[in-house]
């Protein structure tokens, strides 16, 4: 009698199939599962900005510690000059000492207290000698002269090294805030760089490009602003079309608070470096009175400014990869105005 096989049902081989594949998916390499969906084109243009946008404000605190570190370089260097001149006196006090101790030698012997005052720091020599029994003479007046001396340099040599040191801490955190700029701003190039040219410039607004700039250019103010106003205004029209660069306040490119700076300076107007500085640099107004000339603020750590010139629009410079342009003064989110 012949042997047969039971046939396996259907549904029981199917479960065994697709278990075994189930198996097998588990062994698999994570980097053979599926792909990750690309990004939408929106996607990498809210990414590009984004990045931009961390650049602009890592650049505004660049500037902060960068305006810092001069303003040290130049407190320590004229703290320097001051030591450099009481270490002179010095020299002509020695002088003045010796002439004394040499015509009391001549006059028949050193004042025992003329050797003290050449052995002894000035302060050692005052307390032991007893300033008081010298009140009216030559010797504690030279001795009073010292002791001021000293001192004067003590805190001078003092006030110069803590100089020193926070200049080199700025100088530090100067180099570290340049690495967050151009890390940032190097991410977001090798974002575009893989785009195709189509989507790099509709990601990019196109607005950075050397046609548009050369056709932006030539702009002129005309509106009814007079005097100081008018100069501000004169000076920013004629930057539009130049880029944007971080850390730069011209004459070729700016970032945003360097264009403010410079063209308050040419309507003879001081402004801090820094938009959150600039922010404290005059009258706030509010939205509803706004005039040309204006500074408006954006972002809530207020790291962008511009210059409102009129009829709703805002003249910047935006960010990298742009150039100065005019925009309507809610493109980006809105924080207040000075008017310095």
């Amino acid at each position: 009698m012949g042997t047969h096989r039971r046939a396996r049902p259907a549904g029981r081989a199917r479960t065994a199939v697709l278990g075994a594949a189930a198996g097998a998916a588990v062994l698999l390499p994570a980097g053979t599962g599926w792909a990750e969906p690309a990004p939408s084109l929106d996607q990498v243009k809210a990414k590009v900005d984004g990045l931009y946008e961390e650049a602009e404000a890592a650049t505004e605190e660049y500037n902060k510690v960068d305006e810092r570190a001069k303003q040290l370089q130049d407190q320590a260097g004229k703290l320097q000059d001051r030591l450099a001149g009481q270490q002179e006196k010095v020299l002509q006090f020695q002088e003045t000492l010796g002439a004394l101790a040499a015509e009391q030698y001549r006059s028949g012997g050193l004042d025992p207290g003329v050797q003290l005052m050449l052995s002894a720091s000035p302060d050692e020599y005052l307390r032991r000698a007893g300033l008081q029994d010298l009140a009216g003479g030559q010797q504690a007046d030279a001795l009073r002269s010292a002791l001021r001396l000293q001192q004067s340099i003590d805190q001078e040599r003092a006030e110069t090294a803590a100089k020193l040191a926070e200049l080199e801490q700025a100088r530090s955190t100067l180099t570290a805030k340049k690495a967050e700029v151009q890390a940032k701003l190097g991410e977001a190039s090798r974002i575009l760089a893989g785009l195709k040219a189509a989507d790099r410039a509709r990601v990019l607004g196109d607005n950075n490009q050397a046609a548009s700039r050369s056709s932006a250019r030539g702009q002129t103010y005309t509106g009814p602003a007079t005097g100081q106003v008018k100069a501000i205004l004169d000076f920013a029209y004629a930057q539009i079309g130049k880029p944007y660069q971080w850390g730069a306040a011209g004459p070729n490119s700016f970032d945003c608070s360097g264009l403010t700076q410079m063209a308050f300076r040419a309507g003879g107007v001081s402004l801090p470096r820094v938009s959150q500085d600039q922010w404290n640099a005059g009258k706030r107004i509010a939205k509803a009175d706004i005039q040309p000339g204006d500074l408006l603020f954006y972002y809530n750590d207020l790291h962008h400014v511009g210059i409102y010139i009129g009829n709703g629009k805002l003249l910047h410079a935006p960010r990298t990869g742009k150039n100065v342009e005019i925009v309507g003064i809610d493109v980006m989110p809105y924080m207040g105005a000075v008017r310095p």
